[in-house]
């Protein structure tokens, strides 16, 4: 099982609350039979609507790792498509003010840490990104802590999510595929009860 104790990389600010999935990955996406290209269309209407200048069009954040956003981020429906889209796109944790349960869910079941900062600690990671882009962030799962520069902000996570994580019981699937000669048993349990 993978263990996520630590995200490392270079993060992108992405300012505004209430960012609905509708927004993260438009529906005309949702028709895929894999998530594979998702990534690519992560917001493609605004990014059209603002021809280059939103930040998913800026060089400066093309290797970014760490997504820093607002309040209520991945509102909206319940599409799994979103944090997909955001993962595919080379995300490996997002950082902010309040997620949707329902796109944090889906995020964990992914591997995908959405971590929770104050408005200001957000703001604040936000400004050095803009200013600062090639600054190394460090997402510490087990402290709960985010240094960036000279900033050291603390960050929470629910203790389900954060364990999940720290021990590798996120993966669901590889969970099951390590135990699986008990899967296989219980299988067997349930055909001869038929």
């Amino acid at each position: 099982m993978s263990r996520i104790a630590l995200v490392r990389g270079t993060a992108l600010p992405l300012r505004g609350d209430d960012v609905d999935t509708d927004r993260i990955i438009p529906a005309r996406y949702l028709k895929a039979v894999t998530f594979e290209g998702l990534g690519e269309h992560a917001f493609e209407d605004d990014r059209k609507a603002l021809a280059g200048a939103h930040p998913f069009d800026d060089a400066r954040f093309a290797s970014a790792t760490i997504l820093v956003v607002n309040r209520n981020f991945g509102c909206g429906s319940s599409r799994e498509h979103a944090p997909q889209a955001l993962y595919r796109r080379g995300f490996r944790a997002v950082l902010g003010e309040s997620f949707s349960e329902i796109f944090f869910g889906n995020s964990v079941a992914l591997g995908l840490p959405c971590l929770t900062l104050s408005r200001e600690n957000a703001t604040a990671l936000q400004d050095l990104a803009e200013r600062e882009p090639g600054t190394l962030y460090e997402v510490d799962l087990d402290a709960l802590v985010v240094t960036a520069g000279g900033l050291n902000v603390a960050a929470s996570l629910p203790a389900a999510a954060r364990d999940a994580f720290l021990t590798g019981r996120w993966d669901g699937l590889n969970l099951l595929l390590d135990h699986f000669e008990e899967v296989r048993a219980v299988a067997r349990r349930l055909e001869e009860r038929g």
